[in-house]
């Protein structure tokens, strides 16, 4: 059953994750320009007091749509910074010992420390246990030997809306992924 519509702009770029809902609706309004997915789901409606036959609309399970969004985030091409994606970006793994827990005992690390100058940027920050925050406190990681067990980047506009949701049809995560390019960086569970 598809939980979330995959929307994107008529040039075929991955723009957000929509409700069956929201995907009827820009059908209703003559919004949708293609559609791409493979699923469908039927959306049943009332009965027509003339023939009695009851109304039915398919939404496809990726569409793109006659809307040009113009937000800056969108522009940017890489979504927000907040601890949700960069917990999934990471795998929910502490990027120092390695350590996979869930969300509620991880935190975000600036590798360089934001009183240092570091930035609160995707390429700044790493997931890290409790315990590893702590003990790396405010110092850069050659003052106290610690290591990062993986390189943090920057998702993309793809990798962002994979990270947003965990429950991806196959023909969506298809499309996703071929947005990311050949080094897929997204762990997907």
């Amino acid at each position: 059953m598809i939980e979330k519509v995959l929307k994107l702009d008529v040039g075929g770029r991955p723009v957000s994750w929509i409700s069956r809902e929201e995907g009827a609706l820009l059908y209703c309004r003559d919004q949708v320009a293609w559609e791409a997915g493979v699923e469908e789901i039927i959306l049943r409606g009332g009965f027509s007091s003339v023939t009695g036959a009851r109304s039915i609309l398919l939404v496809n399970s990726i569409i793109a749509t006659r809307v040009i969004d113009r937000t800056a985030e969108f522009r940017a091409g890489t979504p927000a910074l907040n601890n949700t994606r960069l917990f999934r970006r990471d795998g929910e793994m502490c990027l120092y010992c390695g350590a996979v827990l869930p969300a509620t005992l991880l935190t975000r690390d600036h590798i360089v420390p934001v009183s240092r100058g570091g930035a609160d940027t995707w390429a700044n920050v790493a997931t890290a246990c409790r315990p590893c925050n702590h003990r790396k406190a405010d110092k850069l990681l050659d003052e106290i030997g610690m290591r990062l067990l993986a390189v943090p980047y920057a998702p993309n506009r793809a990798e962002g809306l994979i990270l947003e949701n965990r429950n991806i049809l196959g023909d969506q995560m298809d499309f996703l992924r071929s947005h990311i390019g050949s080094t897929n960086r997204v762990r997907v569970a």
